[in-house]
């Protein structure tokens, strides 16, 4: 259980912070930066959820969605070592990145094929999600570079969940607008 009584602790004042499992990283630090990217994009999840209140179905699934971030958070913040660790971290599973494809599959099932890149624009809640969407592909992107660094291990679940979020958001965006049916589409070169 967590428990947080005192926000501010001083101890960050000069430039590091503690991983989970204690030892202290520098704000700067890759890790750092992928599971901040991964807190910004469940706030901006949580941005497009005051847009899809009234859609249940989909409002429901951005919450799992959320909860889901935090355990992706947990698991790029307890690095694992190689060591067993005293208590069992919290890890990505691959059940969570199934059932998100199962979600991209319900929602595109009512959309038509793509012809043309969207704009992120339409809905107020397409456009937050084409926000979160944006935010996720950052927090791959990091997640995937701390992955190449041979001291750090990332999972292959951590990084299939990201992937996969940004498609769900991508789907989701179109989904909120009207099924597709108001996605705004690129014309190349229309401004020549």
């Amino acid at each position: 259980m967590v428990k947080l009584n005192k926000i501010y602790t001083r101890t960050g004042d000069n430039g590091t912070t503690g991983l989970v499992a204690g030892p202290r990283r520098l704000k700067s630090d890759l890790r750092v930066d992928a599971y901040g990217a991964v807190d910004e994009t469940n706030a901006f999840v949580g941005l497009a959820r005051q847009h899809t209140t009234g859609i249940a179905d989909l409002d429901a699934t951005l919450v799992r969605i959320q909860n889901d971030l935090f355990d992706l958070g947990a698991d790029l913040a307890t690095p694992d070592t190689g060591e067993k660790p005293e208590y069992e971290p919290l890890r990505i599973v691959a059940t969570q990145v199934t059932w998100l494809e199962t979600e991209i599959d319900r929602l595109n099932a009512d959309l038509e094929p793509l012809r043309s890149f969207v704009l992120p624009a339409g809905s107020a809640a397409s456009a937050a999600l084409h926000v979160a969407r944006t935010v996720a592909r950052r927090a791959e992107r990091q997640m995937v570079a701390l992955a190449q660094i041979e001291a750090e291990i990332v999972s292959r679940e951590a990084i299939a969940y990201i992937n996969r979020l940004s498609d769900f958001l991508f789907v989701a965006a179109r989904w909120t607008n009207d099924r597709g049916r108001a996605d705004v589409l690129w014309i190349p070169g229309k401004n020549r």
